[in-house]
């Protein structure tokens, strides 16, 4: 059987080389030998072992000289230093100087086993630690956000700039542009990519439940409160805290963000401990939050905590060079989730693409490309599969809403109808389509009495 390991034994007496030589060979780890201080440091450099044991007391070059040139070397390489009763004190400093630990002469094998096993464990760990650290890199980092275009290689020159910092940054765009991409990307590249990364959706949430969500609440602090909840901030502790649809935050939670971002303080709803958290805090928007500080819906001091950094997102329509590999991205995203042999896009459906306006920006884009997988039969997308919305758009015809007045309620109706209707209730789909928010959908579905009547709106042809 190959050996894997490898250590470095330094010592001018041969038996204890021999010794450590034969003893290792049982477990298939391969033992290589110097015998003073010299040898050992140019066998070190020659061979990288995985551990060094090295005696304190050496002719040329003893122990503690050689365990601070290699450390010099790789801070992290295990040193054992083998000492006699005498030089222990010695030996302690050289742990100070960063010796993994000492072994007092004469030793014990199974005493030098346990220190190489604890040695060779922790290795595994920090391998181990470090492959998912590059598979979770390679899930979420900037490679995941699809396009070349000179607007958003400037996003991603942003993302590789702010990751160094723990500056707060407000991410801007439209909904659909890949917002929260951007927040993973940005987190994943930063130092606190070991660390939670939580997301909220601010127009997601409830008024009476958001505060809850963000900060927590004790046992009873209201009639639902069976027991304490562990809000938001405190599970992001450590790491970062993503915060979307931002501008839906209602003004009363929006005074407290703003104390946290300025005193890293809080407390739960109901309760009066103080929590104190270390939060990245990254928001994003689709709302333009200076209007709404005019009109006063939004704090101007929070937006000025929030906007330390701002990215913008660029729409899809501003970026057109990207239309064709995220439809080849998606493409083979979908033809592989629906085991089908579709090869290629044709230029004709890559024509479509190309002129379509894109008011659902990207999210939009993946959608009409899932559905022409859907409805492929061959190895070519063909512009048969798309949607016939996206061909008459497309190609100039109009498109009739079949409006029985000019009222612009009436049409808001309509188009708040046809929405939830053929995204079959899907709310968040539905705001997507229609380009505003889920807060503002929700707000509009209340004024015209259509919360979740489903079965009651009539299917208008």
């Amino acid at each position: 059987m190959p050996m894997e390991k490898c250590i470095l034994a330094v010592d001018d007496e041969s038996e204890v080389l021999d010794l450590l030589k034969s003893a290792f060979h049982t477990r298939d780890i391969e033992v290589i030998t110097a015998r003073d201080g010299e040898d050992g440091l140019n066998c070190y450099l020659k061979h990288r072992p995985d551990i060094v044991i090295a005696d304190l007391i050496m002719p040329r070059m003893d122990g503690a000289e050689l365990l601070e040139s290699i450390l010099e070397y790789d801070p992290s390489t295990a040193v054992i230093i083998l000492t006699g009763h005498g030089t222990i004190d010695t030996a302690v400093e050289a742990m100070k100087k960063g010796a993994y630990y000492y072994i007092t002469k004469p030793f014990d094998m199974s005493e030098v086993f346990l220190l190489v096993d604890r040695v060779m464990e922790s290795r595994k760990i920090q391998e181990e630690h470090v492959f998912l650290q590059s598979q979770m890199e390679q899930l979420y980092g900037v490679q995941n956000i699809i396009g070349d275009s000179p607007p958003l290689r400037d996003v991603f020159e942003q993302i590789r700039s702010v990751s160094q910092t723990d500056s707060t940054v407000l991410i801007a765009g439209e909904s659909g542009t890949g917002k929260e991409l951007v927040a993973t990307a940005i987190h994943y590249s930063s130092m606190r990519r070991n660390k939670p990364f939580v997301k909220v959706s601010c127009a997601a949430l409830p008024e009476g439940i958001i505060e809850s969500e963000l900060f927590g609440h004790e046992k009873g602090a209201f009639t639902s409160a069976y027991s304490r909840r562990t809000g938001r901030f405190e599970l992001a502790n450590g790491g970062t805290l993503f915060l979307d649809e931002i501008g839906d935050l209602p003004i009363s939670t929006q005074v407290k963000l703003l104390r946290v971002l300025e005193s890293r303080e809080f407390e739960r709803v109901g309760g009066s401990r103080t929590m104190k958290v270390d939060v990245r805090l990254i928001s994003a928007s689709n709302q333009d939050l200076e209007v709404a500080v005019k009109e006063r819906r939004f704090r101007e001091d929070l937006l000025y905590r929030l906007n330390v950094i701002v990215i913008r997102i660029p729409p899809l329509r501003e970026r057109s060079e990207d239309i064709r590999s995220l439809a080849r991205y998606f493409l083979e995203k979908y033809s592989r989730e629906m085991n089908k042999p579709i090869r290629r896009i044709s230029k004709k459906v890559l024509n479509i693409l190309n002129s379509y306006h894109w008011p659902g920006n990207v999210r939009e884009l993946e959608n009409a490309i899932e559905r022409a997988v859907v409805f492929c039969r061959r190895e070519v997308l063909t512009d048969e599969n798309l949607s016939l919305k996206l061909r008459a758009t497309a190609s100039g015809l109009p498109v009739s809403l079949d409006l029985p007045s000019y009222s612009i309620a009436g049409a808001e109706r309509i188009l708040l109808e046809k929405a939830v209707r053929e995204t079959d209730w899907n709310l968040k789909r539905a705001a997507e389509v229609l380009g505003i928010s889920r807060g503002t959908l929700y707000s509009k579905l209340r004024k015209y009495g259509m919360e979740r009547q489903t079965k009651r709106i009539p299917n208008r042809q």
